[in-house]
């Protein structure tokens, strides 16, 4: 880890959304975390890192529909109590662990045009853009780490896009291309780096963007299987 004197304080704090001294988001750290010696050792702290984006990775089945306009469906101690969820929220649940255990972390957050998708998400979105996908960012032995928690393994083989690795050194970035050479995901635009949610932006960007039904205030419990759609279910 970089000398602390260099790290602001925002970067592990505690706030609204990344309420890391829940007791639900202390039992996800200290469960996914067990077995790895504490201490400020750069390699620990990576192994902190790399255990806790797996556990957000695949604990997580991706899925977008369960975007809401409720600012608690946001909340880290609220996302870690659900079973599947969508970009932010689990970058808000990485990000807020890190936390928790040490790391200074931040979100992220970037335009994406996603060129493989569901018809039914196509047609219910009306473009193939995806405006503030949501990421974490790490800051492991000096260097920040881009980290995208998104898509859980059995959503890549389904979909035949590469699994996203991060081993705590480099970026883990959604890949270019699917395991055929398909275009999968481009970066588009940056929208920059956060220390909080800034749900607010999101969810105007979203109106200006998408239909008025893609974000809605059904429960977070209604997702792609409500939705009928098979392919995020």
């Amino acid at each position: 880890m970089s000398d602390t004197r260099e790290i602001d304080p925002a970067w592990l704090a505690t706030t609204w959304f990344f309420d890391h001294d829940a007791p639900s988001v202390v039992a996800f750290v200290d469960e996914h975390t067990a077995g790895i010696a504490e201490g400020d050792d750069p390699e620990l702290v990576r192994q902190r890192a790399v255990a806790l984006f797996h556990a957000v990775r695949d604990g997580y089945r991706y899925d977008p529909y369960r975007s809401t306009h409720d600012p608690l469906d946001y909340r880290a101690s609220t996302v870690v109590g659900t079973s599947s969820n969508w970009c932010v929220p689990k970058a808000v649940l990485l990000t807020a662990a890190a936390r928790r255990a040490g790391i200074p972390a931040r979100l992220g957050f970037a335009d994406v045009r996603n060129h493989l998708t569901s018809a039914k998400l196509s047609e219910r979105m009306a473009t193939d853009l995806f405006v503030w996908h949501g990421y974490s960012e790490l800051l492991l032995d000096g260097a920040w780490r881009k980290v995208s928690s998104a898509f859980n393994i059995e959503l890549c083989e389904r979909f035949g896009t590469k699994v996203l690795e991060f081993d705590g050194t480099a970026d883990a970035l959604m890949h270019p291309f699917d395991t055929a050479g398909r275009r999968h995901m481009e970066y588009v635009a940056q929208r920059g780096s956060f220390d909080d949610l800034p749900l607010e932006q999101i969810l105007a960007t979203f109106r200006e963007v998408y239909p008025g039904d893609m974000v809605t205030d059904a429960p977070a419990g209604s997702g792609a299987a409500a939705a009928g759609d098979d392919a995020f279910a």
